[in-house]
This record gives C-alpha cells, sequence and structure tokens, in this order.
C-alpha cells in the first residue's frame, strides 16, 4: 500500500483545512486496513498520534477533540482529517498511516500546515 497526503496549506488561527491521504496498491491489501491514523509532528518535536481509526472505533488526541474528526471513504480509498477552530500550536508536518495486510505499516510523505496569528 501507497498513501499520497495532501491538503496542507497556509490558513489563519481559527480556519479550517481538510487532509487527504489517498491509498494506492493492491485491492486485497487495501481492503485489509483496520488501522489508520493521522500523525503531527510540530517543528523540533517527535511524531505524535492526533486521530485515529482502529476497527471502526474513532480515536482523538486531547489536543484536538471537537476540532478535528477523521474520516475514511472506502470507495475513494481516502483518510481524511477535517481540522476545524486551528491553532497555532496545530503547525507542523501531518503524516498519515495505515496498518494493513496484519502487522505491515505504511506511511504518506507528510504535509504541511502553517497556522498564523
Amino acid at each position: 500500500v501507497q498513501l499520497q497526503a495532501s491538503g496542507g496549506g497556509l490558513v489563519q488561527a481559527g480556519g479550517s483545512l481538510r487532509l487527504s491521504c489517498a491509498a494506492s496498491g493492491r485491492r486485497t491489501s487495501i481492503q485489509s486496513i483496520q488501522s489508520m491514523g493521522w500523525y503531527h509532528q510540530a517543528p523540533g518535536k517527535k511524531r505524535e498520534l492526533v486521530a485515529s481509526i482502529i476497527n471502526g472505533n474513532r480515536n482523538y488526541a486531547d489536543s484536538v477533540r471537537g476540532r478535528f474528526t477523521i474520516s475514511r471513504d472506502k470507495v475513494k480509498n481516502t483518510i481524511d482529517l477535517q481540522m476545524n477552530s486551528l491553532k497555532v500550536e496545530d503547525t507542523g508536518v501531518y503524516f498519515c498511516n495505515v496498518r494493513f495486510d496484519g502487522w505491515n505499516n505504511a506511511w504518506g510523505q507528510g504535509t504541511q500546515v502553517t497556522v498564523s496569528s
């Protein structure tokens, strides 16, 4: 499975962005995806999980709960992250990740989000 992330950009605080992660590859591998997530890496900090879907259950980090929504479109093979009420501290690179065919991992290339005050 290969992942292509898109949708990042520059936005003012309080604004919104929608990130999308498109999966490609073997159909059976894509269908095997049961775990997926979006990670945030702020400048100079480690990568942290902010939203995930695991076996159909959505989970969010405290820092984004109520503002971000993760969703999966099985027809388009995308994993989206709707980000509302953005804050300056949401700035960073966002990476998508999926687990497929059991324990295999795939990462997207990252997309930059910059929130200005």
